[in-house]
Parts: structure tokens; sequence; C-alpha cells
């Protein structure tokens, strides 16, 4: 992006979560992250769905290529009714794994458990898909660790690739 230019990045935010879908726990981690992606990002769309496959499919079908950034909160581990990290392959046309990567490296050295959370970031036309775990310290630390990349990876998926022009009208 041009020095000077400001674009507000159009986003969604899905919670995927049993317990908040059934109004049994706080939406902590949905809540940062419509408060906390910072000014490049407008939240225009939320939603919590359960863990259910079909479900968190269907949501981010519906936001494809209307909004420019989709992350999701929860359903990244290992338990039976995690299947986000499956639903967002499903939906994806190409995987970005070093993001995905270095959403794990902030925790890993400070809780052993984060290396087996499954994050997965990916991209479907102009859409970028980001999976975070539920915990609301996690949410923090994996999008602070991607948040200086991610304006720079929808300006490519929009298919300016000439690093000195200034970002391209529409999808923001």
């Amino acid at each position: 992006m041009a020095a000077g230019i400001v674009v507000t990045y159009a986003a969604a935010v899905l919670t995927v979560s049993d317990g908040v879908f059934h109004g049994t726990r706080a939406d902590r981690s949905g809540d940062w992250l419509a408060e906390g992606l910072g000014p490049a990002f407008s939240v225009r769309w939320r939603s919590v769905v359960p863990d259910e496959r079909d479900r968190i499919e269907a949501a981010l079908r519906a936001w494809l290529n209307r909004a420019r950034l989709v992350v999701t909160t929860g359903g990244t581990g290992l338990g039976p009714r995690d299947v986000t990290p499956e639903a967002v392959r499903a939906v994806i046309t190409r995987e970005v794994p070093g993001m995905a990567e270095a959403m794990r490296v902030p925790l890993i050295g400070q809780a052993p458990h984060a290396m087996l959370s499954r994050q997965v970031v990916g991209a479907c036309g102009t859409t970028l898909i980001v999976a975070l775990p539920g915990s609301p310290r996690a949410v923090e630390e994996g999008w602070r660790a991607i948040a200086p990349a991610v304006p720079h990876a929808l300006e490519l998926l929009a298919g300016h690739t000439d690093h000195g022009a200034p970002p391209a009208p529409g999808l923001v």
C-alpha cells in the first residue's frame, strides 16, 4: 500500500462454539475480535454457530467475496466436535500455512499445549479466512502475530501485485 493511504477492509467474525451458541458461555474471543482487529478492518458481519461443520461452512460461504477478511474463533482443537479446520479447508481454494504457523509460535513457549491447536489460514477469491482458537489469549496473540501481513495479503488476493501502487477501490 502506498504511504499515507488508509484503507478499511470489510471483515466478518464467526464464533464457533456450542456453549456460546446455546447461551451458556460468553463470547469473549468474538468480542475481542470485533473490537481488536484494528483500524484497517471494519467488522460488518458477526455470527455464532455451533461446532457443526455444515453450519461453519455455510457461514463462511455466505461471506465470500463480501468480506475481505473472515476470522473464526473456536473449534481448532483435537476434541471430537472441533471441526473448524475441516470446514475452512472445504471452503478455501489456497492455504497460507506460513500465517497459521506464525500464529502458534508466540504461544508454544508459554503454553506447550498450543502446539495441539490446528489453526488454518486460506483464501477463496478475494477473501482471506483466518481460523483462530477459542481462547481469548490465543486469539489476541495469534492475531497480533499475523496482523501486519494481512493487508498486504488482501491486496495480493485482489490482484494488486505492483507493490508500489495504491490499493484498489472496490471490496474494502
